[in-house]
């Protein structure tokens, strides 16, 4: 053989040997490259996934926070109805003591006919009155209202009970409520209630007093009348005594005087708007200087103290509370007479009246000084009380 043909024949095994190697070397790569190709795949699919779970968990930590959030204001409201019906429970506890603790001087007091029934009387006399007022009530205390033993031969021999009535301080236990404190050590002439005090809440000082005062006294008759205000007690038991037979009986002085809507003015009403067109006028119902309500309507209004309306004006109120019920109105004008010189002119007359004041002052002007004169004037006999018999 040549040497040319063993060249070639040479030549042709290389070929052979890096026709199998560029083989070899294009498979590596192509696998190399498919591998490179699943890692930058899943690298890719990896972070939107994680950033998705991330944004779950944020999702779900939100509506946990949430729930969390509304759960616990719902245990705040919660909370604050407990805390407002306790109050209530408790307000209604004190109520009961107050009333178990009168009853039980009244029976000490007055006889009865065993030792297990309830004194009846004829009625009760609840003066309004206000921390400030100490001279009206000492003026009332001079003049028309008996103290010490003969108020309480009054109670016994009578049936009939009178009280300044007055609530408390919105600060409890202060310096206004330690002053009548004293003055009930002196006196003992209170009914305390459990209500604050504030002109604003007539209304329902009205209601507590009548709530209080039925629970507390087995009465004919209920009675609410101001500290600047005079009365003669056997005239108005006389009225009075003329009623007792009937039920559901309001008696005073009975007006329908004009809804005021102007803010500003006295006796402004907020709610005139419930009264009709501008201009109108009140329901009747007995102006509040003074007005007397058998023991059936005080019972009415202690069982539905919680659901009787309040208006600004506690005359207003009271009637409204007696409107759609059947009770008998009592217009008794010798229950509004006005001072000197009218309940003079009266008395003179044979009319003695029941209660005197003067209506530019919604009382007696000046009642302080002026009540003496007015007691002097216009008062009954001294012994009609003791012989009067109701």
């Amino acid at each position: 053989m040549s040497v040319k043909g063993r060249v070639g024949v040479g030549g042709g095994e290389m070929g052979s040997r890096n026709a199998v190697v560029s083989r070899n070397l294009a498979l590596l790569l192509c696998f190399g490259s498919f591998s490179a190709g699943i890692l930058f795949t899943n690298r890719i699919w990896t972070e939107p996934e994680r950033t998705n779970l991330e944004s779950k968990n944020c999702n779900q930590k939100l509506k946990v926070e949430n729930h969390t959030s509304i759960n616990s204001l719902g245990q705040i409201s919660n909370t604050q109805y407990d805390i407002r019906a306790l109050d209530s429970k408790i307000s209604n506890i004190e109520m009961k003591l107050a009333a178990a603790k009168a009853e039980q001087q009244s029976l000490l007091s007055g006889d009865t006919a065993s030792g297990n029934s309830k004194r009846k009387y004829f009625m009760v006399i609840g003066i309004n009155t206000a921390f400030s007022s100490r001279k009206r009530r000492d003026s009332v205390r001079t003049t028309w209202m008996p103290q010490g033993e003969a108020r309480k031969k009054l109670e016994k021999e009578k049936g009939i009970v009178i009280r300044f009535v007055i609530g408390h301080s919105s600060t409890a236990g202060g310096i206004l409520d330690k002053a009548i404190e004293a003055e009930e050590m002196v006196h003992g002439d209170f009914l305390r209630l459990e209500h604050v005090e504030g002109y604003l809440e007539l209304s329902a000082k009205t209601k507590t007093y009548f709530s209080t005062a039925v629970g507390l006294w087995d009465a004919d008759f209920y009675i609410k009348v101001d500290d600047d205000v005079h009365v003669n007690l056997a005239t108005l038991g006389t009225i009075l005594a003329g009623h007792r037979k009937k039920h559901r009986v309001y008696v005073g002085c009975m007006k329908s005087g004009p809804v005021l809507s102007k803010r500003g003015v006295k006796y402004y009403e907020p709610e005139y708007w419930k009264f009709g067109e501008a201009g109108n006028k009140y329901f009747r119902h007995a102006t509040g200087q003074l007005y007397a309500i058998s023991k059936d309507l005080a019972t009415y209004i202690s069982e539905n103290q919680h659901i009787l309306h309040k208006y600004v004006n506690e005359d207003v109120s009271l009637g409204s509370w007696f409107i759609g019920l059947d009770v008998e109105h009592v217009d008794d004008k010798r229950i509004c007479c006005g001072t000197p010189p009218d309940c003079e002119w009266k008395a003179q007359l044979g009319s003695v009246c029941a209660a005197s004041f003067d209506w530019k002052c919604s009382g007696i002007c000046r009642s302080v000084e002026r009540m003496v004169e007015v007691h002097r004037t216009c008062g009954e006999d001294v012994n009609a009380l003791e012989h009067a018999s109701f």
